[in-house]
């Protein structure tokens, strides 16, 4: 009886721990990770393909292809947000892919932490550019009258390094303002497995 017992208990645990994988695989599908690692250190950032499908394809697209390594946040502004994805360390503007469907209905909020979208005044000019919310912004969510900015994925972990960028000295430069003095270079964007 009690070898039964211990055989059901580990039957149950093996039962519980394949059950508790392939949860992990579904979940790791639906919210890939990506790693960022920057001159000012490194930080992790949870896509939400269920609710930013477009857009969380679109920025796998540009981490496939290493797009990012070499760019920089071009944009700090303390109290807002820090935004990156499109000039080299030299501000010259990098050739994207064909520009997304805005997706800021998806009922994610510019919260703190998250991660969207960056566009021009036309709604459906997002194509590489991302900024992350140093704060609550939810005046950037979309409104009866006019389209957001898509969030797509959120800050998980390197919460000082995002608070270190932005903290950084900023300057106007090549007609561009709130550039840090000392670049922020992406070195490295890669999904963790």
């Amino acid at each position: 009886m009690i070898i039964m017992k211990k055989y059901l208990r580990n039957i149950l645990l093996i039962a519980y721990a394949f059950l508790f994988t392939i949860n992990q695989n579904i979940a790791s599908e639906s919210y890939p990770q990506i790693e960022v690692k920057t001159t000012s250190g490194s930080f992790i950032i949870e896509l939400d393909r269920n609710r930013a499908p477009i857009s969380v394809e679109n920025f796998l697209r540009y981490i496939e292809d290493d797009f990012f390594e070499n760019t920089v946040f071009h944009r700090v502004i303390q109290g807002f947000v820090i935004q990156g994805g499109g000039y080299t360390p030299d501000l010259e503007s990098k050739e994207t892919y064909p520009n997304i469907i805005n997706e800021s209905g998806n009922g994610l909020s510019n919260r703190r932490m998250t991660i969207a979208m960056a566009r021009e005044t036309d709604p459906h000019t997002a194509s590489s550019q991302f900024y992350i919310n140093l704060v609550d912004n939810f005046t950037l969510d979309p409104m009866a009258t006019r389209w957001g900015y898509a969030v797509f994925g959120e800050v998980i972990e390197g919460f000082s390094v995002i608070n270190s960028i932005a903290g950084s000295a900023t300057q106007s430069m090549n007609g561009m303002q709130d550039v840090p003095v000392s670049p922020v270079i992406i070195l490295e964007a890669s999904r963790i497995n």
